[in-house]
C-alpha cells in the first residue's frame, strides 16, 4: 500500500471495525477493498471510500455493515447466501457496490434473485451509467455536444424514446409491410412470366421489370431500408460492435440480394450463362422475405423470440440431441420391424433407415401427415412408444426455455417503459 502509515489497516463498514495487514489488501477478493492498495494520495482513497482517518489509518463506509458481514463470510468460507430478512435487491446492490457479481451466489440464491428481479422487472445493466433516460441531466461537462448524436441514436434504435421515434418506427412498419405485399403478389400467376419464355425475353422482362408498378415500389423500399441503415451505422457509438449485431446482418442481408440483382442484370446481357443467372436472379428477390424480421426492432414479442434464443442455446442444443437420439433409435428398430424381417409383408415406405427417419421426426413432434405409417403389429406397438417418448423428450427442455422467455419478456418490457416515461415526459414539456 502506497499510502498512510502502520502495518494494518482498519476498515469501517456503517460501525463494524474490521483489521488487515497491508498485504493482505493486495490480492483481496473484493475489488473496491484491493483498489486500496494502489492509492497514492489521501484523494485517491477518498475515491474508493467516504472518509479516512490519517491517525488511526481506518477507512470509512457508509453502507450496510449486516450485509458486509455476510460478504466477508464469503471471503473467507467461499460461500455467499443473501442476508435474511434482508431485501435480494438491496444485498445484490451492496455486492456491485463491493466488486461481486451474481454469479458468485450460491445456486438456490442465484434462483432467488432471477426471480425477484423477474417480479419487479429491475435489471442493472453497465450500458446507462448515467441512469437512463432520468439521468439525462447528470451529464458530465462536455457532453452537450453529443446530446444530439444521443438523440438520433434513439430515435433509430429506441421505438419508444421520443415521438420522433415512433413516427420513424411507424414509417418503417409501413414500409416492411408494403414490401411483402408486392413480393407476395409478384408470386401470383397473373404476375409471373410465363414459364415458356426465350432466355431473351427472360432477360428482357427482368431488365423492363424494375420499371413496372411493383419495381418502382420495390426501389423506394429499398432506398428507405438502405437510407435507415446508413444513418443508424453513423450515428451508431461503435462500428464494429453495429455490424456484428444480428438484426443489422438481417438488415445486410435483405438490402444487398436487389443491389446483386440488378448488377447482374445490367451486366448479363447476352452471356450464355443467363439463364443460371436468372435463377441467381429468382433466389435473390425472395430473400427479401428477410424484411419481416425486421419488424423485431419495433415488436417486443420478436425481440424476446431472439433474445431467449441467444439466451438458451444449450438448451436448444440438447433439445435436438435428445431428438436426433431418438431419431436413430427409432428408426432403426422400424426398419428391421416394417421391412428388414423376411415376413410376408413388407412396408415399402421403411426401404431404409434415413426413410424411415422422417416418419420417426413427425412422430415424435405429434405432426403425424399420415404418409407414412407402420402395418405390422410389432410397427405399431413401436410407433405408439415414439409418440409417448417424443412428447417427454420435447417436455423436459421446453420448461427451461419458457422461464427464460419470461425472464426475457420482462427485462424487455422493463426497457421499453423506461423509455415510455421519457416520452411522457417529452409530451408534458
Amino acid at each position: 500500500m502506497n499510502f498512510g502509515r502502520g502495518p494494518s489497516v482498519v476498515l469501517n463498514v456503517g460501525g463494524t471495525r474490521y483489521s488487515f495487514s497491508r498485504e493482505v489488501l493486495k490480492d483481496f477478493p473484493l475489488r473496491r477493498v484491493s483498489r486500496l492498495h494502489g492509492c497514492l494520495s489521501e484523494q485517491d482513497v477518498l475515491e474508493v471510500c467516504d472518509d479516512y482517518d490519517r491517525e488511526r489509518n481506518e477507512y470509512f463506509f457508509d453502507r450496510h455493515s449486516e450485509a458486509f458481514g455476510f460478504i466477508m463470510l464469503y471471503v473467507r468460507h467461499g460461500h455467499l447466501r443473501f442476508v435474511p430478512h434482508m431485501c435480494e435487491l438491496s444485498f445484490y446492490n451492496e455486492m456491485i457496490y463491493w466488486g461481486l457479481e451474481g454469479s458468485h451466489l450460491d445456486y438456490c440464491c442465484q434462483r432467488r434473485l432471477d426471480d425477484r428481479m423477474s417480479e419487479t422487472c429491475t435489471y442493472y445493466t453497465a450500458e446507462e451509467p448515467n441512469g437512463g433516460p432520468e439521468g439525462k441531466g447528470r451529464r458530465p461537462p462536455g457532453a452537450e455536444g453529443g446530446k444530439w448524436l444521443e438523440r438520433m441514436r434513439r430515435t433509430f434504435e429506441e421505438p419508444t424514446s421520443s415521438v420522433a421515434a415512433q413516427v420513424l418506427a411507424t414509417v418503417s412498419i409501413l414500409f416492411v409491410i408494403v414490401s411483402m405485399v408486392v413480393l407476395c403478389a409478384s408470386t401470383l400467376p397473373e404476375w409471373r412470366a410465363p414459364e415458356n419464355r426465350s432466355v431473351e425475353e427472360q432477360s428482357r422482362y427482368t431488365a423492363e421489370s424494375v420499371r413496372e408498378p411493383s419495381g418502382i415500389i420495390e426501389a423506394i423500399c429499398i432506398g428507405w431500408f438502405t437510407a435507415e441503415c446508413i444513418v443508424r451505422f453513423i450515428v451508431s457509438k461503435n462500428k464494429c460492435e453495429f455490424v456484428r449485431r444480428p438484426l443489422n446482418i438481417i438488415d445486410l442481408l435483405a438490402i444487398t440480394p436487389y443491389y446483386i440483382s440488378v448488377l447482374m442484370t445490367v451486366f448479363t446481357g447476352e452471356n450464355s450463362q443467363l439463364q443460371r443467372a436468372g435463377v441467381t436472379l429468382r433466389v435473390l428477390r425472395m430473400m427479401r422475405i428477410f424484411w419481416v424480421i425486421k419488424l423485431a426492432r419495433h415488436f417486443i414479442g420478436l425481440q424476446t423470440l431472439g433474445l431467449t434464443l441467444k439466451r438458451c442455446y444449450r438448451e436448444m442444443v440438447m433439445l435436438l440431441v435428445f431428438i436426433c437420439v431418438a431419431m436413430a433409435i427409432f428408426s432403426a428398430l422400424s426398419q428391421l420391424l416394417e421391412n428388414g424381417l423376411d415376413l410376408g409383408t413388407k412396408n415399402k415406405d421403411y426401404a431404409s433407415i434415413p426413410a424411415a427417419c422422417w416418419w420417426v421426426i413427425i412422430s415424435m413432434t405429434t405432426v403425424g401427415y399420415g404418409d407414412m405409417c407402420p402395418i405390422t403389429v410389432p410397427g405399431r406397438i413401436l410407433g405408439g412408444i415414439c409418440v409417448v417418448s417424443g412428447i417427454v423428450l420435447l417436455a423436459l427442455p421446453i420448461t427451461f426455455i419458457y422461464h427464460s422467455f419470461v425472464q426475457c419478456y420482462h427485462e424487455l418490457k422493463f426497457r421499453s417503459a423506461r423509455y415510455s416515461r421519457s416520452l411522457s415526459a417529452e409530451f408534458l414539456n
